[in-house]
């Protein structure tokens, strides 16, 4: 990997300290969504991981809750010539979905897929913009083990390794483009 595209994403991600409270340093991507060129360069590294890691992929599926992963996956999806699967806060999918429930650092969640968005035995890829303590990641794996879906990765631009989210993915393999200490 290219260590000049890495710096070019790198670079577009802007520190916020003490964000949503005291204490937090959040990283945000809005830089990176704004410059066509990095985002470019986002989309191409994470592209060619996927291309070197996985010779057959049948879906990208995407965190569309509060996170930025809806905004990743399509276009990655796209490039890589397969079809994208939105998991979405409980009550935003039409038709049966499952469903399952899961801890924030604030509170509780639930997530939910549509129940025919993969079939059994199905590649995907779980892509978001960041991982944190892992909670939502996991909800999502869960989701799709429940379809019967073969998770090949989740899939991250930015992990912030003292939160140690990762460690919650149940040895699902996992891959971040950023990490954070």
């Amino acid at each position: 990997m290219s260590d000049q595209r890495l710096r070019t994403v790198r670079e577009r991600v802007r520190p916020f300290p003490d964000f949503p409270e005291p204490g937090v340093l959040f990283r945000d991507i809005s830089p990176l969504l704004k410059d066509p060129v990095a985002f470019r360069t986002l989309i191409d590294l994470l592209e060619d991981h996927l291309r070197a890691s996985f010779p057959k992929i049948d879906f990208i599926a995407g965190e569309c809750l509060d996170s930025r992963g809806f905004l990743i996956g399509p276009p990655l999806a796209q490039r890589l010539g397969i079809g994208f699967v939105p998991v979405r806060k409980k009550g935003k999918l039409p038709g049966p979905t499952e469903s399952v429930s899961y801890s924030l650092e604030y509170g509780k969640a639930e997530l939910e897929i549509q129940s025919d968005a993969v079939e059994a035995g199905q590649k995907v890829v779980i892509v978001d913009d960041l991982l944190a303590t892992g909670g939502t990641m996991r909800a999502a794996c869960e989701l799709l083990k429940r379809l019967k879906a073969e998770i090949l990765e989740c899939l991250v631009v930015i992990e912030l390794k003292p939160l140690r989210g990762s460690e919650k993915l149940n040895s699902i393999p996992f891959y971040s483009l950023l990490q954070y200490d």
